[in-house]
């Protein structure tokens, strides 16, 4: 049964104002307080394996969106970190411009179907210029959850 993006999103893991600079550093940054949150079981396995999916092609969409992404067993469901960046980070994006808002996508190795329906449902959010610029102007964790309940249709 496919989830709302709200449902999935680790509340401790929304970050309105990452303080990394680089890809790296905020793919850790995002990764570690779903370790925190006891959603990853091993925060070095997780952050390789997200990197090395970076490694393979950029995650970095364009219009300023990056949805880092993995399957790896550290984690037992789907999870979503959230987090966005006021300077933008270099994801190597498609359109060459820097990535304020970040979406950290993982699923276990066995739940492909689930991965690719949640990582469509995100890409296709972050398509919607409206919701980009509420992402941005939230200024609370409630309101990115509000933002994303109010456009995540099932």
């Amino acid at each position: 049964m496919l989830r709302k993006i709200a449902e999935l999103l680790c509340r401790e893991a929304v970050i309105l104002e990452l303080s990394s600079r680089d890809k790296e550093g905020v793919i850790l940054e995002l990764a570690q307080p779903l370790a925190r949150a006891g959603l990853v079981s091993d925060t070095d396995g997780f952050v390789s394996a997200i990197l090395r999916r970076e490694n393979l092609e950029s995650t970095g969409v364009g219009l300023g969106v990056a949805i880092p992404h993995a399957r790896t067993d550290t984690v037992s469901t789907t999870v979503l970190a959230f987090g966005r960046s006021a300077v933008g980070i270099d994801f190597a994006s498609l359109d060459g411009k820097p990535s304020h808002l970040v979406f950290l996508i993982a699923a276990p190795e066995s739940a492909k179907r689930d991965y690719i329906s949640t990582l469509a449902k995100v890409s296709g959010l972050m398509r919607r210029g409206e919701v980009r610029t509420e992402l941005n102007r939230a200024k609370t964790v409630e309101e990115v959850y509000a933002v994303l309940e109010q456009n995540d249709q099932l």
